[in-house]
């Protein structure tokens, strides 16, 4: 039996707005992917999810290259991504999620994943937790430094300037940050104890709707829904901004009042309004509707209340994926001086894409 056996909580991070000056610090490029725990004993593999459920099942294309290059027992923290294009994408990796084998197959064949390790917290009868984490960093490098992809050991530097390079040149390969690990720190399960710094851009977004709060249905916003756009004219849906205290909410219900009215007149999204329930959300359509029903949305309520097009939000986010903000963004005040037409996806920054081939560390 593993001395270190399923399921083990990952260690987390606590999000800090800049890299800690000062010695004692290892850093790695922050990946955007599915968090994983790989568990290895004996003929039994296991992919564990930052929360605790089983991912093995929509990676199969993975499978053969663990088994042929991990030690019959250990277990290792890391990231599934995929790339494509030069760049990581997201989307790809969520579309694994799928109930069905066969379309998980065939995705697997079309889109490969990879997997970037940077932790090792159990090698043969060893439990390595309580271990600092350059010298886990060093066993972990001595087990897999001349693995051949889809396997890979993330880079890590003690070197603050080369994280500081990395966190601007990386980010058009859809690397979303940098990560701080102390480099005498032990591994502490579902605990913050590292550092991530990630990206930070504002840009004034349409709000052409929004949704009531779970528990406020009628008198407090939940969520307001932000729109761009595009050189053609046609507003996208590109997210949402949320996250927003009690007071805050009622304020906005009544913010909102007025724009309310007659919403649906003129409104872009107007053939989309009362249509929640019979669309199909579109994977990786930048034009998906704000209500659109996915295999993601696990029975939320994504039903939404249209507003008229002329209020517009600054709002901070960390990433776009393709069309979408790919995290909450965070609303900061409204732009009254600024026409809506002028909220269009010009106005955002574009990094060029560094190829992952210079990220990517194999053997």
């Amino acid at each position: 039996m593993l001395k270190v056996p399923p399921p083990v909580l990952p260690m987390l991070a606590k999000r800090v707005s800049a890299l800690p000056d000062g010695d004692g610090w290892i850093f790695e490029p922050k990946w955007d992917g599915f968090r994983v725990l790989v568990f290895r004993d004996g003929d039994e593999l296991t992919l564990q999810s930052r929360d605790g459920k089983p991912l093995g099942r929509y990676f199969p294309d993975l499978v053969a290259h663990l088994q042929a290059a991990l030690p019959p027992e250990c277990v290792l923290d890391g990231e599934i991504v995929i790339a494509k294009n030069g760049a990581l994408d997201f989307d790809r990796l969520q579309l694994r999620l799928h109930p069905a084998a066969s379309r998980v197959k065939l995705l697997a064949a079309e889109s490969p994943a990879s997997v970037v390790f940077w932790d090792l917290l159990c090698l043969g009868d060893r439990d390595l937790r309580a271990e600092p984490f350059h010298a886990r960093r060093a066993a972990l490098e001595a087990l897999l430094g001349s693995a051949a992809p889809p396997l890979h050991v993330t880079p890590a530097t003690t070197d603050r300037a080369i994280a500081a390079d990395w966190f601007t040149r990386f980010e058009g390969a859809g690397l979303d940050g940098v990560m701080a690990k102390p480099q005498a720190g032990a591994y502490e399960a579902n605990k913050r104890a590292m550092l991530k710094v990630k990206h930070e851009r504002e840009c004034d977004c349409v709000v052409a709707g929004f949704r009531w709060h779970k528990q406020g249905e009628g008198t407090a916003v939940g969520s307001l829904l932000l729109g761009l756009y595009d050189a053609d004219g046609t507003l996208h849906h590109v997210g949402v901004s949320a996250s927003f205290t009690a007071a805050k909410r009622l304020e906005l219900a009544l913010h909102l009042a007025p724009y309310r009215e007659r919403a649906l007149d003129d409104h872009p999204w107007k053939d989309w309004a009362g249509a929640a329930e019979a669309h199909e959300g579109g994977e990786g359509d930048g034009k998906r509707m704000p209500g659109g029903k996915s295999r993601w949305s696990q029975g939320k309520d994504l039903s939404w209340e249209p507003l008229r097009p002329e209020l517009v939000a600054e709002v901070g986010y960390d990433h776009m994926q393709n069309t979408r903000f790919r995290h909450t963004a965070q609303f900061r005040r409204w732009r009254t001086d600024k026409p809506p037409r002028e909220c269009d996806y010009a106005q955002l920054d574009v990094v060029p894409p560094e190829e992952l081939s210079k990220i990517f560390v194999a053997g």
